[in-house]
């Protein structure tokens, strides 16, 4: 397990022990659960509503789309030009 040496405001540590003896836990196990909450919390890119809706869109369109070699498809479009 690693250890990870931080500054705080001495005002913030006293009030993470409080919190942290109140839940029955030590510091560093108030402290991880913290950050795993948060990390748990964070969404990548793809995970936004707009994301996610552009995608949908995406996505109806590739299915309107006709089956095929769509690399031919537009060689056809341009040589009939």
């Amino acid at each position: 397990m690693a250890k990870v040496l931080v500054s705080l405001d001495d005002r913030l540590v006293k009030r993470i022990d409080r919190r942290a003896t109140a839940a029955g836990q030590t510091r560093s196990r108030y402290l991880a659960e913290l950050a795993e909450r948060d990390l748990a919390k964070a969404v990548g890119p793809g995970e936004s509503a707009t994301a996610r809706a552009a995608m949908r869109k995406l996505d109806r369109l590739f299915a309107k789309a006709p089956a095929g070699d769509s690399t031919a498809a537009v060689r056809e479009e341009r040589d009939a030009r």
